[in-house]
């Protein structure tokens, strides 16, 4: 969240007015920083609510673990806020449907943190996919790295300060550990299936939503998942109606992404680096006849540019929706260790009672109610 309260503290036209955290020691270092850029400290909250019963915030951005994302999306909609929220947007697909309808309803503004699409680099890559540069695709290599399995820690005194029963929220109750909690990018809070879909929804968030970009399939996706293992599968993967194979961890994949096509590759990764086979595709130039995708620059400029003008952004909420879909069903292959298909027209787990059954979870008490 550094990153972001940095951004909207020093940004034209734009004011931090408020924090939320349910660790007050996380409140007083970052009231410290908004004071640094913004000259004076600004009201903190411990619960979110506070925050948006006030009439004077146009929106907010949530940073929290994902199993707090929809919840408070759909209450800062309610309450007539626009949103940022970081990938993947929902930790439950049935949380997507939700936070679509009731954005629509409301007329609020949403943006999902995967800012891949505002990265020039893989906007090329998407375009040169998109308009057959290397001919039809049939396979996509990503790489997202792994956590450690999740662990049952020991339980320890809950620290002064931390509000730990609002930390898990509507996540099963379980003792208090630091090493549950903390917000670390090798494990903490993301290698647990409570709080999210650990690798997949972490990094998959980002590498899946530019594969759906780059096939056109933003308001679709796959159709066939398969677990690592599986009947001696070395790769988990998951698969679209038209044959195209995504393969997660392809050894010697060598960048984030690599697009595989009948007549060339596209391979492209953070810090704008990007490479293809032909060489030369690289520097295309793209005729005036090719297809050209929705071009931003900076991820929280084009949210905010959106909120002014009552437009979507770049990764609105539909996009968000459909790209968490495949990182949840991924995980729920993953978990039951087994194929599971999918309908992207009606949204359906298909021929499978038990899987469809992920497609929500269960919400702790008194966190139950989602709208």
């Amino acid at each position: 969240m550094k990153g972001h309260r940095a951004y909207h503290a020093g940004a034209d036209h734009v004011q931090v007015a408020g924090l939320c955290d349910v660790k007050t020691w996380m409140l007083e270092e970052a009231n410290a920083n908004v004071e640094s850029i913004q000259g004076e400290r600004v009201p903190t909250y411990e619960f979110y609510e506070d925050l948006l019963a006030r009439d004077d915030l146009d929106a907010v951005v949530i940073g929290t673990p994902d199993h707090w994302h929809a919840k408070i999306a759909i209450d800062a909609f309610k309450a007539g806020k626009d949103v940022y929220v970081e990938k993947p947007m929902t930790l439950t697909i049935e949380e997507g449907k939700v936070m679509q309808e009731t954005g629509a309803r409301y007329g609020r503004v949403l943006q999902v943190g995967s800012q891949q699409r505002s990265d020039w680099a893989f906007r090329k890559a998407a375009e040169l996919v998109r308009n057959g540069y290397i001919g039809k695709v049939h396979a996509i290599a990503v790489r997202l790295g792994s956590f450690p399995p999740p662990t049952q820690y020991p339980e320890t005194p809950i620290p002064e300060g931390l509000n730990y029963d609002r930390w898990l929220g509507p996540a099963p109750w379980e003792p208090y550990n630091i090493d549950r909690i903390k917000g670390d990018y090798g494990g903490g809070w993301r290698r647990f299936w409570d709080y999210g879909s650990r690798k997949n929804g972490d990094w998959g968030a980002h590498h899946y939503d530019i594969i759906q970009w780059a096939l056109g399939k933003d308001e679709s996706g796959p159709t066939h998942f398969v677990p690592k293992g599986y009947q001696g599968e070395p790769y988990q993967y998951y698969m679209y109606a038209d044959g195209t194979k995504i393969i997660r961890g392809y050894e010697g994949l060598g960048h984030m992404i690599r697009f595989i096509g009948e007549e060339g590759e596209v391979l492209v990764s953070r810090g704008g680096r990007i490479d293809t086979d032909p060489a030369s595709l690289r520097n295309h130039v793209f005729s005036i006849s090719d297809q050209r995708l929705y071009v931003s620059n900076d991820h929280r400029l084009d949210w905010l540019n959106a909120i002014r003008s009552r437009s979507q952004p770049i990764c609105h909420v539909g996009v968000g929706h459909r790209t968490a879909t495949i990182c949840h069903l991924a995980g729920i292959c993953e978990r039951l260790g087994r194929p599971i298909d999918w309908n992207p027209e009606t949204e359906h787990i298909v021929g499978d009672d038990r899987a469809a059954m992920w497609k929500t979870r269960p919400r702790r008490a008194p966190y139950c109610q989602l709208v």
